[in-house]
């Protein structure tokens, strides 16, 4: 366990620079029983920050493992309306809302992939109200997190448990911005301004698609949609608050025009999906769809993936990370999206933001679609960045501009 005060560090940096409390707001943590230390100290400085109520949805892995595992597919598609109602209640409160992520990869090794999928298909059909809330940035989100053991010894297999967590905690503070003798608020807000530049940059030249080449197989062209705007860093929120989703973050994304994707990706990292490690894998893409696509490690939950609706076979997010950043320069496979994503550039399989297109915010969803935004119930993010990426923009007057040198961006 790290000092004391790095722990306080990190919880008042999810809480001021993540989901930015106001005053008298209710915020929801999200979290599971690996993370009580980091939830304590999140709901203490959100009450420190003016915070109204604090709001705690605890889940526990092992318990939703034997649930896939002895419940029926027909008992795990109902979602109980209490459950929906209090969804419901968080978006009608306007709360905020701060995830502790703490995965422990390959734990549903065991669960049929279908129950996984059914069940995961009717949650988000019931919550779907909550998925566009969050997504469409109506309210301050963020996503921290803490080690646990298990996954802590899966990043770092050589090490006994306690040096596998401790060293992990690190690497999450390290990546987070939090050390001993920094000021993590104050080093965020220029980190901001850092990615908010790049943002400007990629969008003054209006790419009309990006095509990636690497040594691995990767050769695609993703179009992007009209008047698409590229993000990164700190958001605003529909109610005006200023915020950071991811911590840590280092992605410029942007949103693809749901039918313009076409060639092959190839992944560079594992995708840890509903507790299996889909690994070794790519994907064909046609017209934005992909038409084929193989993995040496659970191919069947990548197809689940594919197969949860109409959507999911498209891609939502196109995101450009340079190989040389600092989460990439530790060399650690985190086997967690959340810092592996900000380690390479990736894709999303699934779900558009609405944010990524100019107005988008303020435009409906159906009306959105007519202009190429993918909508589905997944948002999954996979890695395919190397070292030695090429990335050429077709800007709209025609002009070839090169965006990636040996895996970083020269522009």
């Amino acid at each position: 366990m790290p000092k004391k005060e790095l722990i306080v560090k990190l919880a008042e940096l999810a809480v001021k620079v993540g989901a930015n409390v106001q005053k008298n707001q209710d915020v929801v943590i999200r979290t599971s029983t690996e993370t009580k230390t980091l939830a304590r100290e999140i709901a203490k400085q959100a009450y420190l920050a003016g915070a109204k109520h604090v709001h705690v949805q605890w889940s526990d892995e092992y318990i939703s493992h034997e649930t896939l595992l002895h419940a029926s597919i027909e008992e795990l598609q109902i979602v109980p309306e209490w459950i929906k109602n209090q969804y419901q209640h968080y978006v009608d409160l306007g709360a905020c809302f701060i995830s502790i992520a703490s995965p422990i990869p390959g734990l549903n090794k065991d669960v049929d992939p279908v129950k996984s999928q059914k069940s995961g298909i009717a949650i988000q059909k019931a919550i779907s109200f909550f998925r566009e809330f969050l997504m469409g940035n109506k309210s301050q989100w963020t996503i921290v997190s803490e080690p646990n053991p298990v996954w802590a010894k899966q990043v770092f297999p050589d090490l006994d448990e306690e040096e596998a967590v401790e060293k992990l905690w690190l690497a999450i503070l390290e990546a987070s911005r939090v050390t001993e003798n920094n000021d993590p608020i104050k080093e965020w807000q220029e980190h901001n301004k850092r990615l908010l530049a790049h943002n400007k940059i990629l969008n003054n030249y209006n790419f009309k698609h990006l095509h990636f080449k690497n040594s691995l197989g990767t050769d695609l062209i993703v179009e992007l949609v009209k008047n698409h705007v590229w993000a990164g860093g700190g958001e605003v929120a529909g109610n005006g608050t200023y915020f950071n989703p991811n911590i840590p973050t280092e992605e410029n994304f942007t949103m693809p025009y749901k039918w313009g994707t076409r060639g092959r990706v190839v992944a560079t990292k594992p995708l840890n999906y509903q507790g299996k490690l889909i690994d070794q894998f790519w994907l064909e893409f046609k017209d934005g769809q992909v038409v084929d696509y193989d993995a040496k490690v659970e191919k069947n939950a990548l197809t689940n993936l594919l197969e949860t609706d109409e959507g999911s076979k498209y891609i939502g997010e196109i995101a450009l990370i340079s190989h040389e950043s600092p989460i990439s320069n530790t060399n650690i496979l985190f086997l967690n999206t959340l810092f592996d994503e900000n380690a390479s550039c990736h894709m999303a399989l699934g779900r558009a933001y609405p944010m990524n297109v100019k107005n988008g915010l303020n435009t409906e969803i159906k009306e959105l679609e007519k202009i190429g935004y993918n909508n589905s119930m997944v948002h999954s993010d996979f890695m395919f960045g190397s070292k030695d990426m090429e990335i050429v923009g077709l800007t709209y007057d025609g002009k070839e501009v090169k965006v990636f040198e040996k895996g970083n961006f020269v522009i």
